[in-house]
């Protein structure tokens, strides 16, 4: 396959609002030592793309300035060292960046097979959150059938993800959302008891039910005292964002007389070995239960590629149910 030397993409002309997303004409990168070209079809939109874009989650020093941390598409061509993946493989990807383009690269391990029966439109919304939900809920927060989970924002694209493999594990799922739809949204994938946190307070709901074993939270700000709270004994609170902020106040008593653990990660910065480490997980657990319907991404919108600052737009709104999209082929 003869590759073009430039490729359409979309730039952070400096960090702002998302009118400085912009469409650009750039080299196509070439792979290198077990990385794969993947000629983008689609990219999945994420908060950390808009965080980027702000200027407050800068890439990694190799990686491509460009925003997007996940693709579908198919591989177009392979660096040295790679065994795995050939030319026109149908894959999606966890990205170091660089996905709103029409070709992007990426480490080899961190690629999936396309699940057979999903388009690459939805494949496209599996790589950041499976990849983010599964090291911190399941190989960080140790969660196992029977335990109780709270999920906050349970209709984000983490959210949406989170509910349907924790019902798949076997555990009671709990979360919060923002209204009534939203909510409905959570039960209709798994969740026993959607939270409207407008309306209720989810320390008092999880208390009523022995506290949550396991809890997934990105708000952060005042949630953090307040998930402590909620916690069982020997729960474990993990942390992936802070939306409302990184700082708390806390009585660090309860957590010793409870054996509670707080604990966080975030997944762009750790290494390849560890990236490739969870995406072996994920083809060993995830993996099946899409063959087996258990999982399925729940698309709320997508945008051509060129309209990107809309699809920001949209992500920041916080009004979306589910994952948003770039059409990149075609877009």
């Amino acid at each position: 396959m003869s590759l073009p030397a430039a490729m359409r993409a979309i730039e952070i002309t400096k960090p702002g609002g998302p009118e400085v997303l912009q469409p650009a004409e750039v080299p196509v990168p070439k792979p290198g030592q077990g990385q794969i070209l993947i000629r983008v079809d689609w990219a999945g939109v994420n908060r950390p793309d808009a965080l980027q874009r702000a200027g407050a989650y800068a890439p990694p020093p190799s990686a491509s300035p460009l925003p997007g941390l996940e693709a579908s598409g198919t591989v177009a061509a392979i660096g040295p060292g790679v065994a795995d993946w050939k030319v026109g493989d149908r894959v999606c990807a966890l990205l170091p960046g660089g996905g709103y383009a029409e070709y992007a690269l990426t480490a080899a391990a961190h690629a999936l097979p396309v699940p057979e029966g999903l388009s690459l439109k939805e494949a496209a919304c599996l790589p950041e959150t499976c990849f983010t939900v599964w090291s911190n809920v399941v190989m960080r927060g140790g969660l196992k059938a029977g335990e109780r989970f709270l999920v906050h924002g349970g209709s984000s694209g983490i959210g949406t993800t989170a509910i349907q493999i924790a019902s798949a594990l076997g555990a009671r799922v709990f979360t919060t959302a923002g209204s009534a739809e939203k909510c409905a949204a959570c039960v209709d994938l798994g969740a026993e008891r959607a939270i409207n946190y407008r309306d209720e307070d989810f320390v008092g709901v999880l208390n009523a039910e022995g506290g949550a074993d396991v809890i997934l939270d990105m708000v952060g700000g005042d949630y953090i005292a307040r998930n402590l709270r909620a916690l069982a004994e020997d729960g474990r609170l993990v942390q992936i964002a802070f939306l409302q902020g990184p700082k708390a106040e806390i009585n660090f008593a309860p957590l010793m007389t409870r054996r509670q653990t707080i604990t966080g990660s975030t997944l762009r910065p750790q290494s390849d070995l560890a990236k490739a480490r969870i995406a072996a997980a994920l083809r060993q657990h995830v993996w099946p239960m899409i063959a087996a319907g258990k999982l399925k991404p729940v698309m709320d919108s997508e945008f051509a590629l060129n309209d990107a600052a809309k699809a920001h737009e949209r992500i920041e709104s916080s009004g979306h149910i589910g994952k948003i999209v770039l059409r990149v082929a075609g877009g």
